[in-house]
């Protein structure tokens, strides 16, 4: 699903209105509507006040419409309208206030000045229709005291289309103004990008997307680099399989984890990584991990470090080398590679690592200590083979890309360094972001805060490696494996509860998340 700008929005709504030979009232009346409709599923009404606030642009028409039908339903609301100046309304706001009066239900209010703003209590539902994407600048003045009496209302407030005082792109942080507190925010249509930082999130609470049927040509045809993963698009990348294929069909992966100490990332990664699709997974690890990788993980092919205790080198002469064909060609059975899960930053681990990125011309998925070695040793960087994924969490990605102030510059920022370096970032978090190095940024609106556990980011780097082994590129790979690996979380919290949930329930859910992806 594409992220527009503001810009962009208000563009699609014109054509919309164009292309389908309608009003703005009619719009109008069509977001109200859905809005309605959202709200009688999930909101109860009874012995509640409704007060609802509607500032100027078509944010506050939307939300007088809404009054209008809730009205037609008996339920009583109080309307205060943000924009008293009547030479400044549009004829399809004096329409629908005009139609407000036909019902004895809804009570109609100018707000001028602090003592227009009504007593608010916690019991109360209040209708944020004040601003939508529109606002480019703080809220101050009067429209704040509103804004700020809301907050401290403890009222439920259901924001239409975004809270009012937040910017849609910019930062909203650290502007000198006011912004609404909202326990849902219905934003219309599309995901606006502010939805997606974590500063954010005390401001759009609970957030939903309203399809309002905007024109789906125009929509198609403008271009934006920002995106949100859905089914749709995990589903359009995955491939059936043929009933007549076999493991060879579905590639032979190469996984370098573990150390003394850190057997389960191992393990982890290579459940995921099996759990996934891959044809056939050979798991690299030090001599004490063999027979508990045999006995947690007997799908998987193991090869023996010489080293018992770490990582030190894939390319040994002995039956335990995973490197060297009959002809002197290293790595070429494989199609794809992982390194880093629990491998630890010992300086045998790091010269092994350099070792391998300096032959390896597979694409690789690095994370963990993998990348801790490069942020250290950052001449690495450009042996990293183009089209690779890097998996890091924010203070890892930090570490190898320089310090940022918040999760929106760390955003830029993350999309810069993929163009730089031609690979994918996966940045970890509660919306994981993927950056490609055409220059697109996708956001992952799944999963929740149980998936916050040790070996968590070891399942993610397995199912990314089992699709990247299969032939999907660096990008699908990505998008498909987060979004995956995020259901797979969701339905284990739905089971287990988010307080108990292991990584190890992660790996038991995914062949439930592939399967809810493809149906």
């Amino acid at each position: 699903m594409k992220i527009f700008t503001s810009e962009q929005i208000s563009l699609i709504d014109k054509a919309t209105l164009k292309c389908q030979s309608i009003s703005d009232y009619d719009l109008v009346s069509r977001v109200a509507k859905v809005l309605r409709d959202w709200l009688n599923l999930n909101i109860s009404f009874k012995n509640k006040k409704v007060k609802i606030f509607a500032g100027e642009g078509n944010n506050g028409n939307d939300a007088i419409a809404l009054a209008a039908l809730l009205g037609g339903k008996n339920i009583t609301c109080d309307l205060f309208l943000l924009s008293p100046n009547k030479k400044r309304w549009s004829m399809t706001r004096k329409q629908l206030v005009e139609e407000l009066y036909i019902f004895g239900t809804v009570y109609v209010r100018e707000i001028n000045s602090v003592q227009d703003i009504p007593v608010l209590e916690s019991g109360d539902i209040v209708i944020d229709g004040i601003f939508g994407t529109g606002v480019n600048r703080a809220v101050t003045g009067l429209v704040a005291d509103v804004i700020d009496a809301v907050n401290l209302s403890g009222a439920t407030v259901v924001s239409i289309d975004l809270p009012a005082g937040i910017l849609a792109e910019k930062k909203s942080e650290f502007v000198n103004g006011s912004i609404i507190h909202a326990t849902y925010t219905l934003t219309l249509e599309f995901p606006k990008l502010c939805l997606f930082f974590k500063e954010n999130h005390k401001y759009v609470g609970e957030w939903h997307v309203m399809d309002i049927g905007l024109d789906l040509e125009i929509k198609q045809s403008l271009e934006t680099p920002f995106n949100m993963v859905d089914n749709s698009v995990v589903k359009s990348i995955l491939k059936k399989r043929k009933k007549f294929s076999h493991k060879g069909d579905y590639g032979h992966g190469l996984l370098v984890a573990g150390s003394f100490g850190m057997g389960g990332s191992a393990i982890l990664a290579s459940r995921a990584a099996l759990r996934s699709g891959l044809g056939l997974l050979t798991v690299h690890v030090p001599g004490r991990l063999y027979n508990i990788m045999q006995v947690s993980v007997p799908e998987a092919i193991c090869t023996i470090d010489e080293s018992d205790n770490i990582f030190t080198s894939c390319f040994g002469n002995d039956v335990h080398s995973i490197g060297i064909d009959s002809y002197g060609n290293e790595l070429v059975k494989y199609k794809a590679v992982a390194v880093g899960p629990g491998i630890g930053k010992a300086p045998e681990t790091v010269a092994a690592l350099e070792e391998i990125l300096s032959k390896c011309d597979k694409p690789m998925v690095l994370d963990a200590d993998a990348i801790n070695i490069i942020s250290s040793h950052k001449e690495l960087l450009k042996l990293v083979p183009e089209n690779s994924i890097l998996t890091p969490h924010p203070k890892e990605f930090a570490r190898i890309a320089g310090d940022y102030s918040d999760t929106r510059d760390g955003a830029m920022m993350q999309m810069e360094f993929s163009r730089e370096h031609k690979v994918t970032i996966v940045l970890k978090g509660a919306n994981t972001s993927i950056s490609t190095p055409g220059g697109s940024l996708w956001f992952n609106p799944l999963g929740n805060p149980g998936m916050a556990t040790a070996g968590s980011g070891d399942v993610l780097g397995g199912v990314i490696l089992g699709l990247l082994t299969q032939g999907y590129d660096a990008e699908q790979s990505a998008i498909a494996g987060v979004y995956i690996h995020s259901m797979a979380g969701d339905l284990a919290s739905a089971q287990k509860g988010e307080a108990s949930l292991v990584a190890g329930d992660i790996v038991d859910h995914l062949g439930e998340a592939f399967v809810n992806v493809l149906e």
